[in-house]
């Protein structure tokens, strides 16, 4: 066995809150519920990185790389990756759900609001501390979301679609996208720091050692029950 299992993770597990289908317009209230959890834990992920101050998210650099060659505004460019990414669901047959709206929505409110509430470390140490802690909440945020199987949001719907089109490591699928990103972004002017490269390394094994984890600790509590 590989002495870092989770990064061999393929599939979404079904646990106790997953909905039994994505198209689901009345999911139980528990499926909800960690819905809703997972997707703040998402948002304070990339709050906390953004507050770090050493770089942000490949994805947010590739909405400023956007608005650096056109005249939209980062919110536009930001809905415009979205749509793109939404018709890359088309031939990869994903599913939009109650999750995928609700992605859009809840982390835009909580990167509004949040930030501002957050540290901002000065010494490298614990910038690069915090940087590290919003990666992993991230993580932890995707995989409890993506459990729910409400429907994922874009760009974690484009990962599941490629996973189950190549066959490959959710840490593979993942990490490819956000270096892919990443290097667009920076190609059309968009800001890469540390906490960018940091992102983009690691955000793959944060959201399949979450769901690693998630799985075996929830199967051995059920064997016990």
């Amino acid at each position: 066995m590989s002495k870092f299992p989770f990064l061999s993770v393929k599939s979404i597990p079904v646990l106790f809150w997953s909905s039994s289908r994505p198209l689901n317009f009345q999911p139980q209230p528990v499926t909800l519920i960690f819905l809703v959890f997972g997707l703040l834990l998402f948002g304070l992920g990339e709050a906390i990185l953004i507050a770090a101050g050493i770089g942000v998210s490949p994805w947010t650099v590739l909405a400023l790389g956007i608005s650096n060659v056109t005249t939209l505004s980062i919110g536009a460019s930001t809905f415009l990756i979205s749509v793109m990414v939404l018709f890359f669901w088309i031939p990869l047959k994903q599913i939009p759900g109650i999750g995928t709206i609700l992605n859009v929505i809840i982390i835009a409110i909580v990167l509004e609001y949040i930030i501002p509430y957050l540290p901002n470390p000065k010494t490298n140490f614990y910038i690069i501390i915090q940087a590290l802690i919003g990666v992993l909440i991230t993580g932890i945020g995707s995989a409890i979301y993506l459990i729910s199987n409400l429907g994922p949001g874009p760009r974690d719907g484009l990962m599941t679609g490629l996973q189950q089109l190549t066959n490959q490591t959710i840490f593979m699928i993942r990490s490819c996208i956000e270096i892919t990103v990443v290097m667009i972004g920076w190609l059309l002017g968009g800001p890469v720091g540390l906490g960018t490269i940091l992102f983009a390394f690691l955000i793959g094994p944060a959201v399949a050692s979450s769901i690693y984890i998630l799985d075996k600790i929830l199967k051995i509590e059920s064997k016990i029950r």
